[in-house]
């Protein structure tokens, strides 16, 4: 009975310092360089999830904090409530996504238990890639310069962390 109580109390303490360790924290304003990299950048469309830098596909995985990279394509079915209806579909859908030479915005939907729309970016090169900046993002945006837009305007509040 000791050992029982002793090995779950090593457990609960484990898992708790995997989860805070797999979660970002961001700044809640989009710093003035990253504006800047935002406005002027000429964002690229990306229309699947195999056309982001391999880089990115790593970063957004490590993001999630998943195994594998658990997000849909543009239009294919994902797991939208938190009522499994078919087992194995992803919890996120990408939307829409764009890469300049050096950074690359993503804007995908959340399913689960509250349905949210996210916003991640990135820097990127072919050495090494980095989650700059994200947060929660007005549905219904369809195109990279929806989604630029409303990263300049304010609307992503930028700080969340449930990617």
């Amino acid at each position: 009975m000791h050992y029982t109580r002793l090995l779950c109390a090593i457990v609960v303490t484990l898992w708790s310092v995997v989860l805070a360790a797999g979660q970002v924290t961001t700044p809640a304003a989009l710093p003035a360089e990253l504006r800047t990299q935002v406005q002027d950048g000429r964002f690229g469309i990306v229309t699947s999830i195999r056309g982001l830098p391999l880089g990115v596909r790593d970063a957004l995985q490590t993001l999630f904090g998943s195994l594998s990279l658990d997000i849909a394509e543009p239009g294919a079915e994902f797991q939208r409530t938190d009522v499994i209806v078919t087992p194995g579909l992803p919890i996120r859908r990408m939307v829409a996504a764009g890469c300049t030479n050096r950074y690359c915005l993503v804007y995908y939907e959340r399913g689960g238990f509250a349905h949210t729309w996210q916003v991640a970016l990135f820097r990127w090169t072919p050495e090494a890639t980095r989650f700059e900046w994200g947060g929660a993002a007005p549905g219904g945006l369809m195109t990279i310069e929806d989604v630029k837009k409303a990263v300049l305007s304010g609307a992503v509040k930028g700080g969340q962390t449930r990617f």
